[in-house]
């Protein structure tokens, strides 16, 4: 059932997923959606499997939508300021789930925003970005977060592959490792239920690491 977070231009709606099978959260994610102009919410289909994996692996999972879409109230930034309704999302997940550890997830206009928040938020011990639309936007401040961080692309992506990612961010720090969905768009057509798949592996081997 969906409900309203505080957030800094208003309620936030939002869907909280608890770990399946009623075990204990390992861990509390946030996940963010696409660009609102795109028709981006967070019941994109990305969205939900991203979040199932996270959920699958164990982790209880936030999904939220920004400012200015769905029943949230304030209007639509685009320029930075949806940062502030993660970090909101963060502030919560934080409070909920005191102690444990708190991951940072997005797709494209979402990875994006998380991924610009994790260049400065320390309370982030992971980050997860499915898509990052390097050719359509610069996204050289994916060099800045601070999490161990997985970047999960599209390799017929219309807004950007690995390959440009690559060219257009060389030599990525080694906190962030990468992995792509070969002959799929940018919204993974045909193929989302191998993206959940992939999450959950990523996120699964996350808790054999030192954190």
């Amino acid at each position: 059932m969906k409900f309203f977070i505080p957030g800094p231009m208003g309620r936030l709606e939002a869907l909280l997923w608890e770990p399946l099978g009623g075990q204990g959260a390992r861990a509390a994610a946030v996940m963010c959606h696409p660009h609102p102009r795109g028709g981006g919410t967070m019941d994109n289909n990305i969205v939900f499997r991203t979040a199932r994996g996270l959920q699958s692996a164990g982790l209880a999972v936030l999904r939220f939508n920004f400012r200015g879409v769905g029943a949230s109230e304030g209007l639509h930034d685009g320029n930075g300021a949806e940062e502030g309704d993660a970090a909101a999302a963060i502030d919560w997940m934080e409070q909920r789930y005191p102690g444990l550890p708190l991951w940072g997830a997005g797709f494209s206009f979402g990875a994006r925003t998380m991924a610009g928040l994790a260049g400065r938020d320390t309370r982030l011990a992971r980050l997860l970005c499915v898509t990052m639309p390097c050719r359509a936007f610069d996204c050289t401040f994916l060099r800045n977060v601070l999490p161990p961080t997985h970047v999960l692309m599209a390799g017929n992506d219309e807004f950007g592959n690995l390959s440009e990612l690559r060219q257009r961010i060389p030599n990525l720090p080694e906190h962030i490792d990468t992995d792509e969905i070969p002959g799929v768009d940018h919204f993974f057509k045909g193929k989302t239920p191998e993206v959940e798949a992939r999450v959950l592996l990523w996120a699964q081997n996350q808790f054999t690491k030192v954190p």
